[in-house]
C-alpha cells in the first residue's frame, strides 16, 4: 500500500514533477494564449509520455492535468461541456502512469473570476472548484493541490473547498511582479492564513524562478515551523525588475533563452532543502532532465550503470576527448 503524501513529507523531502501546458505547447499539443488542457482528450499518448518523462526522471508525485480544467475556462475554447470528461480522463492518465510508483494529484488552479468582497465572485469560485473536486475524488486521486493562487481570498476557497474531501490538501500562492499577494498580504501572512484555514501543505508556485521565490519561502519557513512548506518555482530567468516571467516581452514565443540549465535547478533543489522546504517540484520551463536533475541533488536518482567502456587506447567520444568525463568524476 502506497504511502499517504503526509507520510512521506515526515520521511524527508518529496520531489514533485515538472510543468505541463508549457511543454505540451512546445510540443505542438496544446495552444498557447488559452493553455487549455483539453490534450487529455486530443491527444492522451501525449500527456501520457509525460507523465511517463516525469516518472521515470524520478518524481513522486504526477499532477493530473486539471489545472485551467474548469467550466468557465474550458468556454473560452469552446469546450465547457466537456468538463466531466477531461477532468476524469486527466486523473485516469496520470493513475496510469503512476500505478504503484507515484502519488497523483488532483489539481485546481486560479479561476480569474475571484473578485474581494464580491458574494457572488466567491460563490461562482466555489462552484467552480466542488465540480472539478466532485470529478476528481471519485477517480482516486491521493490528494488535492491548489496552484497559481495570486489572491490569498481565492487560495483561501481551494483550502476550503479541498479540505471537504478529507484528502491531504497543498494549496501555493504566488507573486507577480510585487512581493506580496494581490491583496497585498505578505508571504508569512500567506503561510499563516492558509495553515490557520486547514492545509497541509502551504507554499509558492509559477510567475517566479528560484532566485525570486526561495526568499519569500524562506519567510514561509519561520512564519509557520510546524507546517510543510512547497516549492514550485518556474524554470526561467527573469530580472529582478520583472519577475514574474509571464509579464516579459519573450512570453510565451521567446522563453527558450531564459531557460535555466538543470545544474541550476539542481541547485535550487539544494538550496529549497537547506531552507526547510518539504516538497520540492517545479513548475512551467521545467521539463524531465530538470526534474531528473533535482532528484540527483536530493539523493532519488540511481545514476545511469549501463555499460561504458573507457580508457581504452583513443577516445571514443567527444566528451572524453574534450576531458568532461574528467569534470563530472571531479
Amino acid at each position: 500500500m502506497k504511502k499517504t503524501i503526509l507520510e512521506k513529507l515526515k520521511s524527508g523531502p518529496v520531489l514533485g514533477d515538472g510543468g505541463y501546458l508549457l511543454e505540451l505547447e512546445k510540443r505542438g499539443w496544446v495552444r498557447a494564449g488559452p493553455f487549455t488542457p483539453e490534450v487529455a482528450l486530443t491527444y492522451p499518448d501525449a500527456l501520457k509520455e509525460l507523465h511517463v518523462e516525469f516518472r521515470a526522471a524520478g518524481a513522486e508525485v504526477l499532477q493530473a492535468l486539471t489545472f485551467y480544467a474548469s467550466r468557465d475556462k474550458l468556454a473560452t475554447v469552446g469546450l465547457e461541456n466537456r468538463l466531466e470528461d477531461l477532468n476524469r480522463a486527466a486523473v485516469r492518465i496520470a493513475k496510469q502512469v503512476a500505478a504503484d510508483q507515484c502519488l497523483v494529484a488532483g489539481n485546481l488552479s486560479l479561476t480569474w473570476m475571484y473578485e474581494p468582497g464580491s458574494p457572488s465572485a466567491k460563490e461562482r469560485v466555489i462552484k467552480t472548484f466542488e465540480e472539478q473536486l466532485a470529478i476528481q475524488v471519485p477517480e482516486g486521486i491521493d490528494f488535492v493541490i491548489g496552484e497559481t493562487f495570486s489572491w490569498l481570498g481565492e487560495a483561501l476557497l481551494a483550502v476550503e473547498c479541498a479540505k471537504k474531501t478529507g484528502l491531504p490538501v497543498m494549496v501555493t500562492i504566488c507573486f507577480e511582479n510585487q512581493e506580496q499577494t494581490a491583496e497585498g498580504r505578505s508571504a508569512a501572512e500567506a503561510a499563516r492564513a492558509l495553515v490557520d484555514a486547514g492545509a497541509d501543505i502551504v507554499g509558492m508556485n509559477c510567475l517566479r524562478p528560484p532566485e525570486h521565490m526561495l526568499p519569500s519561502l524562506e519567510q514561509m519557513r519561520k512564519a509557520v515551523p510546524n507546517a510543510y512548506i512547497a516549492a514550485q518555482p518556474v524554470a526561467y530567468r527573469t530580472p529582478k525588475s520583472k519577475p514574474d516571467f509571464t509579464s516579459l516581452p519573450e512570453f510565451p514565443f521567446e522563453l527558450d533563452p531564459l531557460q535555466l540549465s538543470r545544474r541550476e535547478m539542481g541547485d535550487y533543489a539544494r538550496r529549497a532543502r537547506e531552507l526547510g522546504v518539504d516538497y520540492i517540484g517545479a513548475c512551467c520551463g521545467a521539463c524531465a532532465s530538470h526534474i531528473r536533475e533535482i532528484a540527483r541533488a536530493l539523493g532519488k536518482y540511481t545514476e545511469d550503470r549501463r555499460t561504458w567502456k573507457t580508457g581504452g587506447e583513443r577516445p571514443m567520444s567527444a566528451y572524453e576527448y574534450y576531458g568532461h568525463d574528467q569534470a563530472v568524476a571531479k
